[in-house]
């Protein structure tokens, strides 16, 4: 027809035709409204066309006919109040008139699956199926949803879903799908038994049909119990099935969504890997539009967390396809990407590839990227990378200013780019030249301001790469200096046992300073490192023990120290008492001897109490003015003999040891 021409409906616009037939839509006549109706189905197909009914209030008249008895009318209007919603104003203004509750009682069918099929039936049938047309336009507004919501859609949404008609069922599950984006009708997906009924739709041959249930399932597989019940009621197989109709690409970038939402659930990673999925998805990472990649990228990624899957990826041919996306500039398949690689390369074979093909350094450069999730996710795959590589010193340092750029990432103000960084910094420096060189950019300090931090996520990364650090030069004095001791003991207190571990280490190799020993003393970290050393885990266990054992020796080997200076001042005073006695005795005559001898023992008693009196005051300093300033020397002493004296088993012997001066070459290794 001419008017689905867009000259004809531009030209039915420009000379007034629009203003004509909305006028129409308020007359008492039914053929006119019914034809007006028909013209603006057909014209409002056009953008402009839509702006401008919607500019001279054309909707308030299409709301209100919603509400007609005639069944032809309510059809015709939702349809072209589903052209009209296309556009953001519109979808306001229909709310605002009220015509969401007009447009959810439309959907109402109590003859939908009645036999035999008459003509009135499919008259109410038509009626919901234009009212689903109309709702799934208003959808895209998160104020519609609500709306839709609060006037009772799901119900009715539940019921329609059960419906044989295809026809029917687009627009119903096309709805679905845009309001999947919420939580509550996420919700109402899984506990109203859809999931069942859009797995049986995935089955039915209809391309437009499977994209939309496919679709659907890709948004509501964000939650583990519905990522499970795709699996109960056998919808992965259907979702594998659909990979093989590649000239679709928008029912292959919904099926490939769906399947890497589903990858998330290792159950459903076991299933896939039985149904060749991943040689399937290997073959997909080539001529594919990014909107597919990004999905195929995303559930390698995923089935790339089990070891058997990343040498079937590498079998499959997957590794140089995927370091070759590294190159892409679209932010959301560079994510996939690197997360993807990063899993690969825990695999040495996989990682031999990624070595060959550049792919470490193509990493590294993504760390200037502006986006923060792929500098964290570039981090986080280099971690594996430095570990894996044949000469990881050599290869770091083989990029000119990479040292330097990623610890300058640890001024970085998202959480996850500092996580992964830390992380980083910790396999960087297990290199002593690599440890050396990010030394002297100034690494010590930007961790040290980092350890005032409560997220949990931040703080096992950052303990490792504080552990890691501290193995050079006076980096370890460095911390201690630089406030990081104190901050880091109450990490102690995380319910996160990866962090206690971590944490422990950590402190371990800072025990190796004196102060910093003492810092540690002042929170009471022997309190804390004694529960851990019960612990199940043995490098907790160790750690633990050999950041005690420091701090034991250095109160051991600072009190034998104070005793001897006491004994020796002891001796010299003595010694010099004597002096004086014999001195006196020589100068006294013979006549005043009983006398002298009687103020003798009298004046010898009080000099014994003080120095009794002296002995007690000095035996309750245990650590030296060389190592402690400004420090209670009585406290030190009671708490350290309240609580390091009492463990039994393996830990007492090590705190048992005899007593020595605090050094690198005579503290043993926890290991």
């Amino acid at each position: 027809m001419p008017l689905k021409t867009e000259i004809c409906q531009l030209a039915v616009r420009d000379v007034g035709g629009i203003e004509v037939l909305i006028n129409l839509l308020e007359t008492d006549e039914v053929r006119c409204k019914l034809g007006s109706l028909k013209i603006l189905k057909e014209i409002t197909k056009n953008p402009q066309i839509r702006k401008s009914v919607t500019d001279i209030g054309g909707l308030q008249p299409l709301v209100n006919l919603l509400r007609s008895l005639n069944r032809d009318l309510k059809c015709l209007c939702a349809e072209v109040i589903a052209n009209v919603a296309n556009c953001h104003r519109a979808r306001r203004t229909v709310r605002q008139y009220g015509g969401i509750k007009y447009l959810v009682a439309l959907l109402d069918c109590p003859s939908l699956n009645s036999v035999p099929m008459t003509s009135e039936v499919e008259r109410d049938i038509e009626v919901a199926r234009c009212g689903a047309l109309a709702l799934w336009s208003c959808s895209k507004s998160r104020k519609n949803k609500l709306a839709m919501k609060r006037a009772g859609v799901i119900s009715l949404l539940v019921r329609l879903l059960k419906s044989p008609h295809e026809n029917m069922l687009i627009p119903v599950v096309g709805t679905l799908q845009e309001c999947a984006s919420e939580e509550s009708y996420r919700i109402a997906i899984r506990t109203e038994g859809m999931i069942n009924d859009l797995v049986k739709n995935l089955k039915r041959d209809n391309d437009e049909l499977q994209m939309h249930c496919a679709s659907t399932i890709f948004k509501c597989a964000e939650e583990p119990e519905t990522r499970d019940l795709v699996r109960t009621y056998n919808g992965l197989e259907p979702l594998v099935a659909l990979l093989s109709k590649q000239s679709n690409k928008e029912l292959l970038a919904a099926v490939t969504g769906a399947i890497w939402k589903c990858a998330i659930s290792k159950e459903n990673v076991k299933q896939f890997q039985k149904l060749g999925t991943i040689e399937q998805l290997v073959g997909l990472l080539n001529e594919q539009p990014e909107e597919v990649l990004v999905n195929v990228v995303g559930a390698l990624s995923e089935m790339a967390k089990d070891p058997s899957n990343r040498s079937t990826i590498r079998k499959a041919g997957g590794i140089p396809s995927l370091v070759s996306l590294l190159t892409r500039t679209n932010q959301e398949l560079l994510t996939n990407t690197t997360k993807a690689v990063g899993k690969c390369a825990e695999e040495a074979d996989s990682m031999s590839i990624i070595e060959n093909l550049d792919g470490v350094r193509l990493l590294w450069s993504l760390l200037k990227n502006p986006n923060p999730k792929v500098q964290s996710y570039a981090a986080w795959a280099l971690c594996p990378c430095i570990q894996n590589a044949k000469d990881a010193g050599e290869l770091v340092r083989s990029f000119v200013g990479g040292l330097e750029l990623i610890v300058s990432l640890l001024n970085s103000k998202d959480l996850e780019v500092l996580a992964a960084v830390c992380a980083a910094v910790s396999k960087i420096a297990e290199d002593e030249e690599n440890l050396a060189v990010i030394t002297d950019h100034g690494v010590v300090p930007l961790l040290s301001r980092l350890t005032h931090t409560k997220d949990d996520r931040l703080r096992c990364p950052l303990t490792d790469a504080i552990a890691k650090c501290c193995t050079w030069g006076t980096n370890r004095i460095d911390f201690g200096r630089a406030g990081a001791v104190i901050p880091i003991v109450r990490y102690l207190k995380s319910s996160d046992p990866n962090v206690h571990r971590s944490t422990a280490k950590a402190l371990f190799q800072l025990s190796r300073d004196p102060n910093n020993c003492v810092s540690m003393h002042q929170v009471n970290v022997v309190k804390y490192l004694l529960q851990m050393v019960g612990s199940s885990d043995p490098e907790l266990q160790t750690a633990s023990a050999g950041c005690i054992s420091n701090i034991r020796r250095l109160a051991l080997a600072n009190e034998k120290v104070h005793l001897t200076k006491l004994h020796e001042k002891i001796k010299f005073n003595g010694i010099k008492d004597s002096t004086v006695k014999k001195s006196s005795k020589n100068k006294t005559s013979p006549s005043h001897h009983h006398h002298h001898h009687y103020e003798e023992q009298e004046n010898q008693e009080p000099l014994e109490n003080h120095s009794h009196e002296e002995t007690d005051l000095n035996e309750k300093s245990i650590i030296s003015d060389d190592h402690i300033s400004n420090h209670d020397d009585t406290a030190v002493r009671t708490t350290l003999s309240d609580n390091l004296e009492t463990p039994t088993g393996e830990v007492n012997n090590s705190l048992k040891a005899s007593p020595q001066i605090l050094t690198d070459s005579n503290i043993l290794s926890p290991n």
